[in-house]
């Protein structure tokens, strides 16, 4: 026998890799050293930072892959594989420099796992950061036909004393809700059992919903990217003082995550509009509006919180740049909370 006839094809693979390489190189900025194909990826750090510090994540896309496995529509799954990571770095404030991903699959599939990794150099150039560098596994015997998984890893960098670590938020200050795309990429187990409990199928179009794309094709709407506006907020002058990406646990767990000691979240109940994904699962699935708080978004992507002085002003520059903003709520004395919501 050889790895051929045990299921992995490796010739299929370097086929792959060079079929992706004008997606990935499509990604370079300064900094990137070297080509594509090496046992590591090389990056030289930015110059005229005085204190310069790295800031890493990682994340995945979760069972949202189902969805897109079963409708055959893998294009925008790896937008949401760098949106989850570049968010997240971003609350710090720091800028995302590089992105590795890790694509496992049973069999590789090279037109289908060739739209993954070009959402992933979408999901890149939107952010402004380099691919650079990724693995491709094939399992055969793991994976079932047509099945694959995903994870992330983003490096970004910040100037030492500019880092939010929760000191600079103050009771006062306001919070700023920046509108999301849609589920982005929680919640999708409760998602799909919703969908399955109520025998719709994803092709289906409802107009309450949206009249012109399916159910399956709403849900796979990809995670905003907030990285653009919110380093071009800081730099112009505003003072953010926290930020929150929200992703799983949805607001009552995420925001006060970027908040001091002694300091709470008061959040004000239906000070944003809910996009109408959230009221049609809500309703199919009988979810209560707790448990719906907990598990998404539910139109809040991501939180700034800055001095009262400067709301409107913050407020008017994310609406100047295409991205609603809201002002939600206020930092309150507290224990680490989050109250108002339910």
């Amino acid at each position: 026998m050889d790895y051929q006839q045990a299921g992995v094809n490796v010739e299929a693979g370097r086929a792959f890799v060079e079929r992706i390489r004008s997606a990935v190189e499509g990604t370079r900025r300064p900094g990137v050293l070297g080509n594509l194909g090496g046992f590591g990826g090389l990056f030289e750090l930015p110059s005229g930072y005085r204190q310069p510090v790295l800031v890493s994540g990682t994340d995945g896309v979760g069972t949202k892959l189902k969805i897109a496995q079963v409708l055959d529509q893998h294009t925008t799954v790896g937008v949401d594989l760098v949106a989850m990571c570049v968010n997240d770095v971003l609350t710090l404030g720091a800028e995302p420099l590089f992105f590795l991903d890790y694509l496992a699959t049973g069999k590789l599939e090279p037109e289908q796992l060739a739209d993954v990794v070009s959402g992933i150099a979408t999901g890149c150039r939107d952010a402004g950061c380099a691919l650079l560098g990724g693995e491709t596994a094939e399992m055969p015997g793991f994976y079932g036909a047509g099945e694959y998984d995903l994870a992330g890893f983003c490096v970004g960098i910040v100037e030492k004393d500019q880092a939010l670590d929760g000191s600079q938020v103050q009771v006062g200050d306001v919070v700023l809700g920046l509108a999301s795309s849609g589920v982005h990429s929680n919640g999708f187990s409760l998602v799909r059992k919703i969908v399955e409990i109520s025998g719709l199928d994803w092709q289906q179009t409802l107009p309450e919903l949206d009249p012109t794309r399916s159910i399956g094709e709403v849900l796979l709407t990809p995670t905003q990217i907030y990285v653009r506006p919110v380093l071009a907020a800081l730099k112009s002058g505003l003072e953010i003082h926290g930020m929150a990406h929200i992703t799983g646990g949805g607001l009552p767990e995420n925001l006060p995550r970027c908040l001091g000691t002694g300091q709470s979240a008061q959040v004000e109940a239906g000070s944003w509009p809910l996009p109408p994904v959230f009221r049609w699962l809500s309703e199919v699935g009988a979810v209560p509006e707790a448990e719906m708080y907990r598990t998404f978004n539910m139109g809040i992507g991501f939180a700034v919180v800055l001095p009262a002085t400067q709301s409107e002003a913050a407020q008017q520059w994310f609406v100047n740049q295409g991205l609603a903003a809201y002002r939600i709520g206020s930092i309150i004395p507290g224990d680490n909370q989050l109250t108002g919501l339910f």
